[in-house]
């Protein structure tokens, strides 16, 4: 992909494999527990515990984007690993589920791997298994309503861009870039690296639930020749509905539905 060449040198992106399934579960699930605006403000006590339930309760949740062979990941190719037997085994996670006092750098600290962003995603004609999340959203009620009251207001008609067949609709689920590495573009170009290599693969749209801005404005504002729309959007803090502002309280953020059209 031409794309790929305007990383800097010292990244490459790639797509995830079994391999990488732990690595990207603690990625995303570091991101979400302490740098999240909405959930680390909605779920603010115990964040290390927060951490190590979502990485419990997520494992169908990323194992079965990354089994797609949909999702893809940058991974810097000059990282410096902290432990010799990291570098045996090209990067490790050492986590103890068990250690309550870990705090956010702690964790950071263990995860000596050379992934540093992610960008999950998988067929929407091959669904998760709603069985296999329902700890996960028991757990976090919020993570639930977000998906319902964004569903409730998508007011398309299905039958203009749902999937009939596979390789049509590709859904992305979980964003994240490593603390220490975001800000500086990654995100964006791993986003665009997808709409080129999905759309080149036969794929027509692909729809994404935003809760971060910059994400949102990545994914709306996509490059020629592809539209983005927002399907749904609203603030948690200030919408009409009563159940949502009292469910996400503490963070004032956007939550939206967009849907990239790849090939008219």
């Amino acid at each position: 992909m031409a794309l790929e060449s305007v990383l800097p040198p010292r990244y490459e992106i790639r797509t995830l494999g079994p391999e990488h399934a732990e690595w990207a579960k603690a990625l995303v699930m570091h991101s979400m527990a302490f740098m999240s605006p909405l959930w680390s403000k909605v779920y603010p006590d115990d964040k290390t515990g927060m951490c190590y339930t979502l990485f419990t309760l997520s494992t169908h949740l990323v194992d079965h984007q990354i089994a797609s062979g949909l999702s893809l990941g940058i991974f810097d190719k000059e990282y410096q690993f902290k432990r010799p037997e990291s570098a045996a085994t090209g990067g490790k996670l050492y986590w103890n589920l068990d250690d309550k006092n870990a705090d956010e750098a702690q964790l950071l600290e263990q995860m000596d791997f050379p992934l540093v962003s992610v960008a999950l995603a998988f067929d929407s004609f091959d669904p998760m298994d709603i069985a296999q999340l329902i700890p996960l959203v028991e757990r976090y009620p919020a993570f639930g309503l977000r998906g319902r009251i964004t569903q409730e207001r998508d007011a398309r008609d299905p039958k203009s861009w749902q999937a009939t067949g596979p390789g049509q609709v590709l859904f992305r689920n979980a964003t994240a870039t490593r603390v220490g590495q975001n800000g500086v573009g990654l995100m964006k170009l791993l986003a665009r690296y997808m709409m080129r290599k999905s759309a080149a693969e036969g794929f027509r749209g692909i729809q994404i639930s935003c809760i971060h801005d910059a994400v949102h404005h990545v994914w709306s504002n996509p490059p020629e020749p592809f539209k983005g729309e927002v399907v749904v959007k609203f603030n948690v803090a200030s919408d009409e509905n009563e159940e949502v502002r009292r469910s996400f309280q503490g963070s004032n953020q956007d939550v939206s539905l967009v849907y990239v059209t790849l090939k008219p």
